[in-house]
């Protein structure tokens, strides 16, 4: 057995088992009626029923009154506990004298929540038969006649047994096995079959269990940090704290963390921490199951207000109650997440590994086994920079697994030496820049550097952000966490195994001459968030002072800072202006002013919004970023004096467009006769390669026909399934066109709208399934192209969207904004649309632009967690502008249509 590092005054006095027989909640005067019920006729359950419900408000009451959560845990247990042994009693028959009824799982810990599965064995020394299994038979009945329902298995020893060797979950079940009621000795002998001599030797069940839990930390992205995590399963929550418990009671036989302390494995301080942290996190899943009336450990966006008002959190300046709640919860499971990690570690070594001499590294530390070790408790007060220096160890030598535990312990002990002196150390400065211009484990000590409390120490603005929410639906992670994955995207681009993922942002990560740059720029982007203000131009601030201070040059310091301050420009530029336009181009050419910054700046923008919310990246977002990289990298070459004209643009297209045709056999009188009907306008809204299949259907056709034309292109240069439609110009085109898209479950990403000069329109939709895939399935392409054809062929039918939005999205609620500008030099206005996401507002708003005579160019769809924020370029009927009294008009107009049909 390893020792704990306890410090000399940290003694426990003996504790009893709490959870080996739950308070009986003498001072709970409803529990006195319990016997004489029981005692009453079975047939009769109301009375029961009754009480039981009154318990179960009497709870609620109590909990609502902030009475201590173990309290309340352990009371809801006595009760069903006096319940199910009293009605035990009274069903007894036969043979059943012999059996033995147990709590399992949570239950046999003494551990009840409202609505927690309550989990029993009915030990017996035979399968019953005849009267001993009708009687049970009656008696689950009862059970769920008086409103518990109980999760029961009937099993013998030998069987229990056998179900165990097979599956670990079944052990760790039985090992929390407690008698309620009837045959001890069966009991104990269904222990002593279990013992680790006989079954899962401590050995195999620790690994076991480790591996079980790298699993379900697999499941839920491998952080703690979701936005709607579950409380019990999540990394860093309760069932983090039951593995701990759970090879505890195997390797010592220890019923509770209590004796887990009184074997030195805890200190007194980790001890109250790790209790602590299980009261809260109890606490939150209690509030979930009063809160929801079921078994709900999942932290919802609509539960976490509810809690918080119910915890009594409340707005703060800048920062929402429910944002306070979530970062205390976050704070939690990232303590429990260390503890768990220190308490394995521990176990691991006392369990697995074999002794052996320690392998000196330098004069501080060395491998033990290993894993890296300090030589001595007091390395760190006698060597501060040690504290950096280990990871920087750990990335020079890959082949170390770990962290020994006792230094695991001495570095939380040190974490007060990091202050303002050891932040000006010109050695630490130089420690820090080597981790993160190492070529190896960037990512993965920077999260150990935030995991140990050592990162938001040395920078203390990233102290501030770590658990910090936001509460919407467009980022998925804490700030602290989403700042890591972006580092971590970074260090993917770097890597050339992971090329295939984003082609393009590789070879350019792969170029860079100093990645450090990108890295220290994603530590920093979000790094001002919650302060007030822009988090943008505050974070630069951060990051060029930090830079500076580390000793890295001015130009890199300030590069930095750039990067910081316009982290968002081109994400917000691609998605939300027309990248076709020769000004928007040369003007965002201008922003950036030279090569090397596009480069850093793209492989940031990428790294980031793949890091904001896994569902948001695509492979539109990805062709956009890659073709606004292009044309801007373009004018950069050209000189920001001699910037792309439209004309340029144009003739490209064109020429790019004529030969893909005729290397596919269109001839060029059949190209030119086309072309004739399209403007410039077009040719610059669309790539070459879109040119090219448009053109080619249209020329298959017999130039007659007013016959409508539906074609779906699956696999887009855009990364998208392209929709076409070539049609006769109608007046209900887009909003008859996108309710049938959104009916059908798809994703709008872009649509524009081409006029033709015979009185045609060509119109095109790029859009996605909900999942952000092109649409692959043959069958469902067609199931698109009849359901479009079908509308083309109704045009005075009703259209509307009858699919509701999402259960997220509904608890948000975001005010419509309506902003219509000029843009001169291309002769249109810019309508700007931000509101509540929801199925049919495109519709919504093309049935409005019918009615007041606009016409639409193209529309930009741009979706951000429950927001949409989407841009429509509009002309009156004549193809100008709208003048100042058109666009108020349809501003109010819009704006009235769309607030009465989010209130419906």
């Amino acid at each position: 057995m390893v020792a704990g590092n306890s410090e000399p005054d940290e003694t426990l006095e003996p504790v009893e088992p709490s959870a080996a027989a739950p308070p009986e909640a003498a001072a709970w005067p409803l529990l006195e009626r319990l016997p004489a019920l029981i005692a009453g006729p079975p047939a009769e359950p109301a009375a029961l029923r009754e009480l039981l419900g009154q318990a179960h408000e009497q709870l609620k009451a109590r909990f609502l009154a902030d009475e201590p959560i173990e309290t309340l845990v352990h009371a809801r247990a006595a009760l069903v506990d006096r319940v199910l042994a009293g009605l035990w009693r009274a069903h007894l028959t036969g043979s059943m004298h012999e059996w033995a009824l147990v709590a399992v799982g949570g239950y046999g810990r003494g551990e009840l929540h409202p609505c927690s599965d309550i989990d029993i064995l009915l030990l017996v020394r035979e399968p019953p038969q005849g009267a001993e299994r009708a009687a049970l038979e009656r008696l689950l009945a009862f059970l769920w006649d008086i409103g518990l329902e109980v999760g029961h298995s009937v099993r013998t020893v030998e069987e229990c047994l056998e179900q165990s060797a097979a599956d670990v979950s079944v052990m760790t079940t039985l090992i929390e096995a407690r008698l309620l009621e009837g045959n001890a000795a069966l009991l104990a002998r269904l222990r002593a079959a279990l013992a680790p001599e006989h079954i899962w030797p401590v050995r195999e069940f620790f690994e076991a269990k480790v591996r079980e839990q790298a699993e379900r930390h697999l499941r839920a992205n491998d952080t703690a940090y979701n936005l709607e995590p579950n409380v019990k399963t999540a990394p860093g929550g309760l069932r983090d704290i039951q593995t701990i418990a759970w090879v505890a009671k195997r390797h010592f036989g220890a019923e509770t963390l209590d004796e887990l302390a009184q074997h030195g494995f805890l200190s007194i301080a980790e001890f109250r921490r790790l209790k602590q942290a299980q009261a809260f996190l109890w606490k939150v899943r209690f509030g979930l199951h009063v809160l929801t009336g079921r078994r709900e450990d999942r932290l919802l966006f609509d539960h976490q207000i509810r809690l918080a008002q119910t915890f009594g959190y409340e707005d703060a300046s800048y920062t929402l109650a429910v944002e306070q709640l979530m970062q205390r919860y976050y704070r939690t499971v990232k303590d429990v997440s260390l503890l768990n990690e220190l308490l394995l570690q521990l176990f691991r070594e006392a369990i697995l590994t074999e002794s052996e001499p320690p392998r000196p590294l330098n004069a501080r530390f060395q491998v033990r086994c290993g894993s890296l070790e300090a030589v001595s408790d007091d390395v760190f007060a006698r060597t501060p920079s040690a504290l950096l220096e280990l990871f920087a160890l750990l990335q020079r030598h890959p082949e170390i697994k770990g962290v020994r535990a006792s230094t695991l312990r001495a570095v939380g002990r040190s974490l007060w030496l990091i202050d303002e002196e050891f932040r000006q150390n010109p050695r630490h400065h130089r420690l820090f820049l080597e981790i993160v211009r190492s070529p190896v484990g960037v990512t993965h000590e920077l999260r150990r550097m935030n995991t140990y409390g050592v990162l938001g120490r040395y920078i203390p603005a990233f102290g501030r952000i770590v658990g910090r929410m936001q509460y919407d639906l467009f980022h998925a992670y804490t700030v602290d966490a989403h700042t890591l994955f972006v580092v971590s995207n970074l260090r993917r681009f770097a890597i050339p195994r992971y090329d295939q993922e984003l082609p393009q942002a590789s070879r350019i990560m792969q170029q860079l001459p100093r990645p450090e740059v990108a890295y220290l720029a994603a530590l920093f982007h979000d790094i001002a968030k919650g302060r007030g203000g822009d988090h943008s131009e505050l974070g630069a601030v951060d990051a060029e002072a930090f830079c500076l201070e580390q000793g890295l040059s001015p130009y890199d310091a300030r590069l930095v800072a750039w990067l910081v301050r316009h982290h968002l420009a081109l994400s917000i530029s691609a998605q939300k202006q027309d990248i076709t336009d020769p000004e928007v181009i040369n003007a965002f050419a201008r922003t950036v002013g030279d090569e090397s910054r596009l480069d850093y700046l793209y492989v940031l923008t990428c790294a980031d919004v793949r890091a904001t919310n896994p569902k948001l990246w695509n492979s539109w977002k990805a062709s956009l970023f890659d073709e606004f990289y292009q044309r801007v990298r373009r004018a950069l070459r050209r000189g920001l004096q001699s910037p792309i004209d439209q004309e340029q643009l144009v003739g490209e297209t064109r020429s790019a467009a004529r030969q893909l045709m005729l290397e596919r056999g269109i001839a060029t009188a059949d190209i030119e006769r086309v072309w004739e009907r399209f403007s410039d306008t077009y040719f610059l809204q669309h790539s070459p390669e879109e040119v090219a299949w448009h053109m080619r259907l249209i020329a298959d056709r017999d130039p007659r026909s007013d016959e409508p034309l539906v074609a779906l292109d699956p696999y887009s240069v855009r990364g998208t399934t392209a929709v076409l439609i070539f049609t006769r110009a109608r007046e209900h085109g887009f909003p008859r066109t996108t309710a049938v898209l959104d009916q059908l479950g798809l994703d709008i990403l872009d649509a524009r709208i081409t006029p033709t000069g015979d009185g045609f329109s060509l119109d095109l939709y790029h859009v996605l399934e909900d999942d952000g895939a092109p649409v692959a399935d043959g069958e469902r392409r067609e199931e698109i192209e009849e359901a479009l054809w079908r509308s083309l062929q109704q045009p005075q039918a009703t259209v509307a969207v009858h699919r509701r939005a999402p259960r997220q999205a509904r608890m948000f609620h975001t005010p419509t904004q309506i902003t219509i500008s000029t843009d001169e030099p291309n002769g249109r206005s810019v309508l700007e649309l931000t509101a509540g996401d929801r199925p049919g507002l495109l519709c919504d708003v093309g049935k409005v632009l019918t009615a007041e005579h606009i016409m639409l160019q193209a529309a930009r769809i741009m979706t951000v967690g429950e927001r949409a924020e989407d841009v429509f370029y509009i002309t009156d009927l004549d193809g100008r502008a709208l003048d100042e009294a058109r666009a108020a008009r349809l501003r109010d107009i819009l704006g009235q249509a769309l607030r009465a049909r989010a209130a419906a």
